[in-house]
């Protein structure tokens, strides 16, 4: 295919040697619960973002909408950063921003240039899973760069932290926040260039003023830990491939939307079957939106409410939790390094990022 010259292994599934392959289901879905793949490979971080460098706007899941994209460009034009998209950005197929090929090809093309500093995925929905098998990781190691973005790009941020062992972020999108009509709250604002900009080095706690929900604790004491997780339900249907979350010795993100509390109470359960839940040093659960939006299985026993779910799974682990953390889908999203070190300090129901 002509359009894919450039990217020979991009017009198919990447085939995984049989050996490795086997390895890899092994961890995934049957390897005991204390050994980690990640221990192969050192993380490594991409170098952070300056006004003058380079974002490349990519559709890797669901499609966009073009005046919020638009939208997000010019705020960010107007910070100093220079805008890369390709021409069929905007493509639709379904419910898909385009094909599976052209989705994966632009991802790895965002990647590889040399004139990019980072990777603006515009919108979550549904479609990284598709093109997982379709990624080359060897060369997104080799050429780090920032990736951003939160609910179906937890797909690419489990996968590139598990095959890459790259720090990504977990922050808000082009679409739902940058390119919001009112843009980026300030809490927001504040968290997302606090992550990704060379301005803002050093660690920092998470402040949680007025107005932004207040993180509760479970457990006492303090935990450090690689961060890892994010989007309950791409880590519940990524469980079993080799691109499934390694939960040794980390501290677990949490966050949904529109997913009633028995499916939460599910998606957990498989988790702690699955053995992901023994070894954990911390947890941070986000917030879990809209959850009223599916009528089935409702209860008024407080203990099946989305709450009562999560405390019935991480009360009895004995670790620090943090509950109603302003991250995920809300206007509070606090923007975190997935594979990056983190601190909870439960008795002061705060959460620190360690650069």
């Amino acid at each position: 295919m002509k359009h894919f010259a450039t990217f020979p292994a991009l017009g198919a599934p990447r085939r995984i040697a049989p050996v490795r392959l086997l390895g890899l289901i092994l961890v995934a879905g049957c390897w005991p619960a204390g050994l980690s793949l990640g221990a192969q490979r050192p993380m490594i971080r991409p170098p952070r973002l300056q006004p003058g460098d380079t974002i490349m706007f990519v559709a890797p899941a669901g499609d966009l909408d073009k005046d919020r994209m638009m939208l997000a460009k010019q705020r960010l034009q107007a910070r100093g950063y220079h805008i890369k998209m390709r021409d069929d950005l905007f493509a639709r197929e379904g419910y898909l921003a385009g094909s599976d090929d052209r989705r994966g090809h632009e991802l790895m093309q965002a990647f590889l240039d040399p004139n990019v500093q980072a990777i603006f995925p515009g919108t979550g929905g549904y479609g990284t899973m598709r093109i997982l098998d379709r990624l080359d990781y060897d060369a997104i190691r080799a050429h780090p760069k920032i990736l951003i973005g939160f609910s179906d790009i937890t797909g690419l941020h489990l996968a590139i932290n598990r095959m890459s062992r790259l720090v990504t972020y977990h922050t808000p999108s082009p679409m739902w926040g940058l390119g919001s009509p009112d843009g980026l709250t300030p809490f927001s604002r504040k968290y997302f260039y606090r992550a990704i900009t060379a301005a803002a080095p050093g660690n920092y706690r998470i402040v949680t003023p007025k107005g932004v929900p207040q993180p509760v604790a479970l457990g006492k004491g303090q935990a450090r830990g690689r961060l890892i997780g994010g989007n309950l339900s791409l880590i519940s249907a990524l469980e079993g491939t080799p691109y499934a979350i390694d939960t040794h010795e980390a501290i677990l993100l949490l966050e949904d939307t529109r997913e009633a509390p028995y499916r939460i109470d599910r998606m957990l359960r498989q988790l702690q079957l699955a053995g992901k839940l023994e070894t954990l040093r911390g947890a941070v659960l986000g917030q879990f939106t809209r959850v009223d939006s599916r009528e089935d299985q409702q209860t008024e026993d407080q203990r099946f409410s989305v709450d009562g779910i999560l405390k019935q799974y991480f009360s009895p682990l004995g670790i620090p939790v943090l509950m109603n953390f302003p991250v995920g889908h809300c206007p509070m999203n606090a923007s975190l390094p997935i594979g990056g070190q983190v601190e909870i300090d439960a008795d002061q129901a705060a959460l620190s990022v360690l650069e």
